[in-house]
Protein backbone atom coordinates (compact mmCIF):
# COMPACT_ATOMS: atom_id res chain seq x y z
CA UNK A 1 0.00 0.00 0.00
CA UNK A 2 1.44 3.36 -1.05
CA UNK A 3 0.61 6.05 1.46
CA UNK A 4 2.15 9.04 3.18
CA UNK A 5 3.21 9.66 6.75
CA UNK A 6 3.82 12.87 8.64
CA UNK A 7 7.47 13.22 9.63
CA UNK A 8 7.44 16.54 11.45
CA UNK A 9 5.57 19.79 12.01
CA UNK A 10 6.71 23.25 13.05
CA UNK A 11 5.45 26.81 13.29
CA UNK A 12 6.63 30.37 13.70
CA UNK A 13 4.77 33.54 14.69
CA UNK A 14 6.01 37.10 15.17
CA UNK A 15 7.03 38.08 18.69
CA UNK A 16 4.84 41.19 18.65
CA UNK A 17 1.65 40.46 20.64
CA UNK A 18 -1.28 42.84 20.13
CA UNK A 19 -3.96 42.54 22.79
CA UNK A 20 -7.55 43.69 22.61
CA UNK A 21 -6.60 46.52 24.96
CA UNK A 22 -4.02 47.65 22.40
CA UNK A 23 -6.71 47.77 19.73
CA UNK A 24 -8.88 50.00 21.90
CA UNK A 25 -6.46 52.83 21.10
CA UNK A 26 -6.72 52.20 17.34
CA UNK A 27 -10.45 51.67 16.69
CA UNK A 28 -13.67 52.08 18.60
CA UNK A 29 -13.87 48.73 20.35
CA UNK A 30 -13.42 47.08 23.74
CA UNK A 31 -11.83 43.91 25.03
CA UNK A 32 -15.26 42.74 26.23
CA UNK A 33 -16.85 43.33 22.80
CA UNK A 34 -14.12 41.38 20.97
CA UNK A 35 -14.02 38.43 23.39
CA UNK A 36 -17.80 38.07 23.46
CA UNK A 37 -18.12 37.98 19.66
CA UNK A 38 -14.94 36.12 18.70
CA UNK A 39 -13.20 34.57 21.69
CA UNK A 40 -9.99 36.33 20.64
CA UNK A 41 -7.87 37.97 23.33
CA UNK A 42 -4.63 38.63 21.45
CA UNK A 43 -2.90 38.04 18.14
CA UNK A 44 0.63 38.17 16.69
CA UNK A 45 1.27 41.04 14.26
CA UNK A 46 4.41 41.41 12.18
CA UNK A 47 6.56 44.51 12.62
CA UNK A 48 8.49 43.90 9.41
CA UNK A 49 8.68 40.19 8.65
CA UNK A 50 6.96 39.17 5.43
CA UNK A 51 5.12 36.05 4.37
CA UNK A 52 8.35 34.50 3.08
CA UNK A 53 10.14 35.24 6.36
CA UNK A 54 7.46 33.53 8.45
CA UNK A 55 7.23 30.57 6.06
CA UNK A 56 11.01 30.12 6.07
CA UNK A 57 11.24 30.01 9.87
CA UNK A 58 8.29 27.62 10.17
CA UNK A 59 9.88 25.40 7.50
CA UNK A 60 13.20 25.29 9.37
CA UNK A 61 11.31 24.23 12.49
CA UNK A 62 9.46 21.48 10.60
CA UNK A 63 12.67 20.20 8.98
CA UNK A 64 14.40 20.04 12.36
CA UNK A 65 11.47 18.19 13.93
CA UNK A 66 11.32 15.74 11.02
CA UNK A 67 15.09 15.09 11.10
CA UNK A 68 15.02 15.65 7.38
CA UNK A 69 17.73 17.32 5.26
CA UNK A 70 16.97 20.12 2.82
CA UNK A 71 18.25 18.02 -0.07
CA UNK A 72 15.64 15.33 0.68
CA UNK A 73 12.72 17.63 -0.11
CA UNK A 74 11.26 16.96 -3.58
CA UNK A 75 8.23 19.24 -3.40
CA UNK A 76 7.31 22.52 -1.70
CA UNK A 77 3.73 23.83 -1.63
CA UNK A 78 2.85 27.08 0.10
CA UNK A 79 -0.74 28.08 0.85
CA UNK A 80 -1.21 31.82 1.26
CA UNK A 81 -3.58 34.66 0.46
CA UNK A 82 -1.06 37.31 1.47
CA UNK A 83 2.07 36.71 -0.63
CA UNK A 84 4.86 39.26 -0.57
CA UNK A 85 4.90 39.25 -4.38
CA UNK A 86 2.87 37.86 -7.26
CA UNK A 87 6.12 36.34 -8.52
CA UNK A 88 8.33 34.65 -7.71
CA UNK A 89 5.96 32.47 -5.75
CA UNK A 90 6.42 32.20 -2.01
CA UNK A 91 7.29 28.52 -2.50
CA UNK A 92 10.06 29.34 -4.98
CA UNK A 93 11.47 31.93 -2.58
CA UNK A 94 11.44 29.33 0.20
CA UNK A 95 13.12 26.78 -2.05
CA UNK A 96 15.92 29.24 -2.71
CA UNK A 97 16.34 30.29 0.91
CA UNK A 98 16.36 26.74 2.22
CA UNK A 99 18.58 25.38 -0.53
CA UNK A 100 16.11 22.62 -1.44
CA UNK A 101 17.67 22.31 -4.90
CA UNK A 102 15.77 19.12 -5.77
CA UNK A 103 12.30 20.47 -5.03
CA UNK A 104 9.54 21.55 -7.37
CA UNK A 105 7.73 24.52 -5.85
CA UNK A 106 4.42 26.32 -6.23
CA UNK A 107 1.79 28.28 -4.29
CA UNK A 108 -1.92 27.64 -3.95
CA UNK A 109 -4.69 30.05 -2.99
CA UNK A 110 -7.58 28.52 -1.06
CA UNK A 111 -7.71 31.04 1.79
CA UNK A 112 -8.15 29.47 5.23
CA UNK A 113 -8.55 25.99 3.72
CA UNK A 114 -5.16 26.29 2.03
CA UNK A 115 -3.04 24.10 4.28
CA UNK A 116 -5.47 21.15 4.11
CA UNK A 117 -5.74 21.64 0.34
CA UNK A 118 -1.93 21.51 0.21
CA UNK A 119 -1.84 18.34 2.28
CA UNK A 120 -4.30 16.64 -0.09
CA UNK A 121 -2.44 17.84 -3.20
CA UNK A 122 0.99 16.86 -1.88
CA UNK A 123 -0.27 13.44 -0.79
CA UNK A 124 -1.68 12.79 -4.25
CA UNK A 125 1.55 13.85 -5.97
CA UNK A 126 3.70 11.74 -3.66
CA UNK A 127 1.58 8.67 -4.39
CA UNK A 128 1.55 9.14 -8.16
CA UNK A 129 4.88 10.77 -9.15
CA UNK A 130 8.58 10.40 -8.39
CA UNK A 131 8.34 12.93 -5.53
CA UNK A 132 9.00 11.24 -2.18
CA UNK A 133 9.13 14.02 0.43
CA UNK A 134 7.08 17.22 0.51
CA UNK A 135 7.26 20.37 2.60
CA UNK A 136 3.84 22.01 2.91
CA UNK A 137 3.43 25.44 4.47
CA UNK A 138 0.61 27.79 5.39
CA UNK A 139 1.94 31.32 5.81
CA UNK A 140 0.09 34.61 6.20
CA UNK A 141 0.85 38.24 6.98
CA UNK A 142 -2.78 39.29 6.95
CA UNK A 143 -1.97 42.53 8.75
CA UNK A 144 -0.94 44.04 5.42
CA UNK A 145 -4.39 43.49 3.89
CA UNK A 146 -6.42 44.39 6.99
CA UNK A 147 -8.20 47.74 7.16
CA UNK A 148 -7.08 48.95 10.57
CA UNK A 149 -9.94 51.46 10.67
CA UNK A 150 -12.58 48.71 10.34
CA UNK A 151 -13.36 47.40 13.81
CA UNK A 152 -15.33 44.47 12.42
CA UNK A 153 -12.32 42.92 10.68
CA UNK A 154 -9.10 44.28 12.18
CA UNK A 155 -9.79 42.57 15.51
CA UNK A 156 -10.01 39.13 13.88
CA UNK A 157 -6.75 38.45 12.12
CA UNK A 158 -3.19 37.59 13.04
CA UNK A 159 0.09 36.73 11.33
CA UNK A 160 1.86 33.38 11.45
CA UNK A 161 3.08 30.29 9.62
CA UNK A 162 2.97 26.54 10.08
CA UNK A 163 4.69 23.78 8.12
CA UNK A 164 4.79 20.01 7.83
CA UNK A 165 7.03 17.44 6.16
CA UNK A 166 5.35 14.36 4.72
CA UNK A 167 6.91 11.40 2.89
CA UNK A 168 6.02 8.32 0.88
CA UNK A 169 5.38 5.24 2.99
CA UNK A 170 4.84 1.78 1.56
CA UNK A 171 3.25 0.20 4.63
CA UNK A 172 0.81 2.76 6.01
CA UNK A 173 -1.11 5.90 5.17
CA UNK A 174 -1.39 8.70 7.71
CA UNK A 175 -4.16 10.28 5.65
CA UNK A 176 -7.16 8.04 6.22
CA UNK A 177 -9.86 10.11 4.50
CA UNK A 178 -10.20 13.55 2.91
CA UNK A 179 -12.77 15.90 1.46
CA UNK A 180 -12.58 19.30 -0.17
CA UNK A 181 -14.73 21.61 -2.21
CA UNK A 182 -15.76 25.16 -3.05
CA UNK A 183 -18.76 27.36 -3.78
CA UNK A 184 -17.73 30.30 -5.93
CA UNK A 185 -21.26 31.69 -5.94
CA UNK A 186 -20.86 32.59 -2.28
CA UNK A 187 -17.31 33.91 -2.47
CA UNK A 188 -17.93 37.38 -3.86
CA UNK A 189 -20.88 37.86 -1.51
CA UNK A 190 -19.08 37.17 1.73
CA UNK A 191 -15.28 37.59 1.83
CA UNK A 192 -12.99 39.41 -0.61
CA UNK A 193 -9.60 41.12 -0.50
CA UNK A 194 -6.94 42.76 -2.68
CA UNK A 195 -8.74 43.02 -5.99
CA UNK A 196 -6.36 43.65 -8.90
CA UNK A 197 -8.02 45.99 -11.37
CA UNK A 198 -7.23 46.06 -15.08
CA UNK A 199 -5.57 49.44 -15.59
CA UNK A 200 -3.93 49.78 -18.98
CA UNK A 201 -4.02 52.31 -21.84
CA UNK A 202 -6.74 50.09 -23.31
CA UNK A 203 -9.03 49.75 -20.29
CA UNK A 204 -11.62 52.17 -18.99
CA UNK A 205 -12.24 50.90 -15.45
CA UNK A 206 -11.41 53.70 -13.02
CA UNK A 207 -13.10 52.17 -9.96
CA UNK A 208 -11.10 51.75 -6.76
CA UNK A 209 -9.41 48.47 -5.93
CA UNK A 210 -10.62 46.47 -2.95
CA UNK A 211 -7.27 46.70 -1.22
CA UNK A 212 -8.32 45.34 2.16
CA UNK A 213 -10.27 42.41 3.54
CA UNK A 214 -14.01 42.99 3.29
CA UNK A 215 -16.24 40.53 5.07
CA UNK A 216 -19.93 40.00 5.67
CA UNK A 217 -19.63 38.31 9.03
CA UNK A 218 -23.17 36.97 9.13
CA UNK A 219 -22.82 35.18 5.80
CA UNK A 220 -19.46 33.67 6.76
CA UNK A 221 -20.85 32.52 10.12
CA UNK A 222 -23.83 30.77 8.50
CA UNK A 223 -21.56 29.01 6.02
CA UNK A 224 -19.00 27.98 8.63
CA UNK A 225 -21.40 26.52 11.20
CA UNK A 226 -23.07 24.42 8.50
CA UNK A 227 -19.97 23.21 6.66
CA UNK A 228 -17.89 22.23 9.72
CA UNK A 229 -20.30 19.46 10.82
CA UNK A 230 -20.61 18.28 7.21
CA UNK A 231 -16.82 17.97 6.87
CA UNK A 232 -16.51 15.99 10.09
CA UNK A 233 -19.39 13.64 9.25
CA UNK A 234 -18.07 13.01 5.72
CA UNK A 235 -14.57 12.19 6.97
CA UNK A 236 -15.90 9.76 9.58
CA UNK A 237 -18.26 8.09 7.09
CA UNK A 238 -15.58 7.66 4.43
CA UNK A 239 -13.19 6.09 6.94
CA UNK A 240 -15.88 4.10 8.76
CA UNK A 241 -14.61 5.65 11.98
CA UNK A 242 -16.36 6.53 15.23
CA UNK A 243 -16.03 10.02 16.70
CA UNK A 244 -15.07 8.45 20.03
CA UNK A 245 -11.87 7.14 18.43
CA UNK A 246 -10.80 10.65 17.41
CA UNK A 247 -8.34 12.29 19.85
CA UNK A 248 -8.88 15.87 18.67
CA UNK A 249 -10.80 17.83 16.09
CA UNK A 250 -8.64 20.66 14.78
CA UNK A 251 -10.91 23.28 13.18
CA UNK A 252 -9.79 26.40 11.38
CA UNK A 253 -9.32 28.98 14.12
CA UNK A 254 -11.63 31.72 12.87
CA UNK A 255 -14.03 32.45 15.71
CA UNK A 256 -14.80 30.65 18.97
CA UNK A 257 -18.55 31.08 18.43
CA UNK A 258 -18.31 29.10 15.18
CA UNK A 259 -16.51 26.24 16.91
CA UNK A 260 -18.97 26.24 19.82
CA UNK A 261 -21.95 26.12 17.47
CA UNK A 262 -20.43 23.32 15.35
CA UNK A 263 -19.84 21.26 18.51
CA UNK A 264 -23.45 21.86 19.60
CA UNK A 265 -24.84 20.78 16.23
CA UNK A 266 -22.72 17.63 16.25
CA UNK A 267 -23.54 16.97 19.91
CA UNK A 268 -19.84 16.55 20.61
CA UNK A 269 -18.10 17.68 23.78
CA UNK A 270 -16.40 20.99 22.94
CA UNK A 271 -13.27 19.79 24.72
CA UNK A 272 -12.58 17.52 21.75
CA UNK A 273 -12.08 20.66 19.62
CA UNK A 274 -8.59 22.06 20.21
CA UNK A 275 -8.67 25.85 20.29
CA UNK A 276 -5.95 28.50 20.31
CA UNK A 277 -7.83 31.30 18.52
CA UNK A 278 -7.81 33.24 21.78
CA UNK A 279 -4.01 33.65 21.49
CA UNK A 280 -3.43 33.87 17.74
CA UNK A 281 -6.63 35.14 16.13
CA UNK A 282 -7.48 34.02 12.61
CA UNK A 283 -4.22 33.23 10.79
CA UNK A 284 -5.98 31.86 7.71
CA UNK A 285 -3.93 29.11 5.99
CA UNK A 286 -1.52 29.01 8.94
CA UNK A 287 -4.09 28.29 11.64
CA UNK A 288 -4.35 24.49 11.37
CA UNK A 289 -0.59 23.76 11.15
CA UNK A 290 0.04 26.14 14.06
CA UNK A 291 -2.44 24.11 16.13
CA UNK A 292 -0.83 20.81 15.08
CA UNK A 293 2.62 22.11 15.97
CA UNK A 294 1.34 23.30 19.34
CA UNK A 295 -0.28 19.94 20.06
CA UNK A 296 3.03 18.19 19.41
CA UNK A 297 5.05 20.74 21.38
CA UNK A 298 2.77 20.19 24.38
CA UNK A 299 2.89 16.40 23.88
CA UNK A 300 -0.90 16.26 23.69
CA UNK A 301 -0.86 13.79 20.78
CA UNK A 302 1.09 10.57 20.37
CA UNK A 303 1.94 8.14 17.60
CA UNK A 304 -1.24 6.36 16.54
CA UNK A 305 -3.64 9.12 17.60
CA UNK A 306 -6.31 10.06 15.08
CA UNK A 307 -7.02 13.73 14.38
CA UNK A 308 -9.61 15.47 12.22
CA UNK A 309 -8.61 18.65 10.39
CA UNK A 310 -11.55 20.80 9.27
CA UNK A 311 -11.09 24.08 7.41
CA UNK A 312 -13.27 26.66 5.69
CA UNK A 313 -12.45 30.00 4.14
CA UNK A 314 -12.78 32.60 1.43
CA UNK A 315 -13.74 31.37 -1.98
CA UNK A 316 -15.77 29.98 -0.38
CA UNK A 317 -13.69 26.85 0.17
CA UNK A 318 -13.65 23.94 2.57
CA UNK A 319 -11.39 20.97 3.19
CA UNK A 320 -10.93 18.20 5.71
CA UNK A 321 -8.60 15.33 6.49
CA UNK A 322 -8.72 12.50 9.00
CA UNK A 323 -5.09 11.73 9.80
CA UNK A 324 -3.20 9.30 12.02
CA UNK A 325 0.07 10.28 13.64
Amino acid sequence: MRGVRILGIGHYCPDNIITNKDLESIVETTDEWIVKRTGIKERRISTGEGTVDLAYKAALNALTNSKCSKEDIDLIIVATTSPDKLMPSTACSIQGLLGCKNAAAFDISAACSGFVYSLIIASGLIKTTDKKKALIIGSEVLSKIVDWSDRNTCVLFGDGAGAAVIELCENEDSIISTCFGADGNLGEKSLVASELKLKTPFSFDNSNEKRYIEMKGGEVFKFAVSILPEIIKELLDKANEDINDIKYIVPHQANLRIIDEAARRLQINREKFYVNVDRYGNTSAASIPIVLSELLDKKLINRGDKIILAAFGGGLTWAGALIKF
